[in-house]
């Protein structure tokens, strides 16, 4: 087992883009040359890649003191412009000054300074574009999120974690046997997976700053699909220690383990409802995989996908008003999104051979995973459709996304 330096990083590549995308100049900063510019081009990348925003040159380069030259920008056809100033702070760290302003009103939207080191510049980058973000969508930006995934090449799994554009890889775990089902603790902090690197799966729970790892579920049988509650105290797990796969609940350390289910199928996939009242998982039980839901405590399970002979890997949205899940739909596996209120479901995707979705948190983006030429790629779309993105590390497979939390 070890941690090598990270030698293949996820590229993106926008194939989609919203309609009605918002017209924003992000105008080059100023001060520190090469600081400024690595900065400008990080946070109109992101913006670029949310689908939600039309890049309007701004013409001459802005300062956050500066007032800009509002009725050159209306010409334009900007809706908003962002400037910006980068400066050597007395402790050695840059200070990084930001003014976003409403062109139509001429009206400043907020003006806040972000203290940084060259190393985290990207991360600067990063919080700046979801600072845009919000205040122009009124919903949080995910731009300084992480993301988790497997990479497998030849005869070798490494489970990464990335910035959510794919930069900055590390690897948290290398292993000659499959790992797979990485999920995030909600606060960000740790991930669980199933190794198999003792020859059968184990549930195990690392600990991202430490590197350390201990063993969440490691019972006689098959021990997978970890799922984390919301308060990050337990794990719903799929256990064969009684039989067939059935669900149950762990708490994070190990300890405290309990069934939560009971059928004569195999149940599997938990997921927690984001209010942490219900699990969502994939069964057999009414003779083909199905999406079903039961309570936290227990009890009666009920059914919730059935159009269609084959729905699996339920992923409630983070408003827990949507599903996300994988459809076989005409014998393609492609990912689908249902309403829970009204039980309308949309495919997102014209792929054919999806798995793993994974909700960004503001609920805007899906991640998920599908093959292009045979090769595993992970790929991006908004929950409208509209956006697609792929993400692709060169020569390798790519499985398993997961979208980590909001980390304020």
């Amino acid at each position: 087992m070890c941690s090598p330096a990270a030698h293949a990083q996820l590229t993106v590549e926008i194939t989609g883009a919203g309609a009605n995308r918002l017209p924003v100049a992000i105008a080059d900063f100023t001060g520190e040359r090469i600081v400024a510019q690595a900065l400008t081009s990080v946070v109109r990348a992101d913006l670029e890649r949310s689908g939600l925003f039309r890049l309007v040159d701004a013409g001459s380069p802005l300062a956050d003191s500066a007032t800009p030259a509002f009725e050159d920008l209306k010409a334009r056809g900007a809706d908003a412009v962002a400037g910006g100033s980068v400066a050597m702070a007395a402790d050695g760290r840059y200070e990084t000054r930001i003014r976003l302003s409403d062109v139509p009103r001429q009206a400043a939207l907020g003006n806040p300074a972000y203290l940084h080191t060259g190393a985290q510049l990207r991360a600067t980058a990063h919080r700046i574009a979801d600072f845009i973000y919000e205040k122009l969508t009124g919903e949080p930006g995910v731009f300084s999120t992480r993301i988790a995934y497997v990479v497998k090449s030849t005869g070798r799994y490494e489970l990464k974690i990335a910035d959510a554009d794919g930069s900055n890889d590390q690897a948290a775990l290398a292993s000659r046997e499959p790992i797979i089902s990485p999920a995030w603790s909600p606060d960000g902090s740790k991930l669980a997976y199933v190794s198999f690197e003792a020859k059968k799966p184990i549930v195990y729970v690392h600990d991202l700053a430490s590197g350390r790892r201990h063993v969440a579920a490691n019972f006689k049988g098959s021990n997978s699909a970890p799922a984390w509650s919301p308060d990050g105290k337990q794990l719903a797990v799929v256990l064969s220690k009684d039989g067939s796969s059935q669900l149950y609940v762990v708490n994070a350390d190990g300890s405290g383990v309990s069934r939560i289910a009971t059928s004569s199928g195999i149940d599997t996939e938990p997921r927690w409802a984001p209010d942490g009242q219900f699990i969502y998982f994939t069964s057999d039980r009414g003779g083909s995989p199905q999406i079903y839901r039961i309570a936290t405590s227990g009890g009666n399970a009920e059914r919730v996908t059935f159009e269609g002979s084959y729905n699996v890997t339920p992923r409630p949205s983070p408003d827990g008003k949507s599903l996300a899940f994988i459809a076989r739909n005409g014998g393609r596996f492609q990912l689908a999104l249902m309403d829970l209120a009204t039980k309308q479901t949309q495919i997102l995707t014209d792929s054919t051979k999806d798995e793993s979705p994974s909700f960004a948190p503001n609920g805007r983006m899906i991640l998920y995973a599908t093959e292009i030429g045979g090769r595993g790629v992970l790929a991006a779309v908004s929950s409208d459709g509209r956006v697609k993105q792929k993400l692709s590390v060169q020569a390798a497979d790519v499985r398993e996304p997961a979208w980590g939390p909001l980390v304020r």
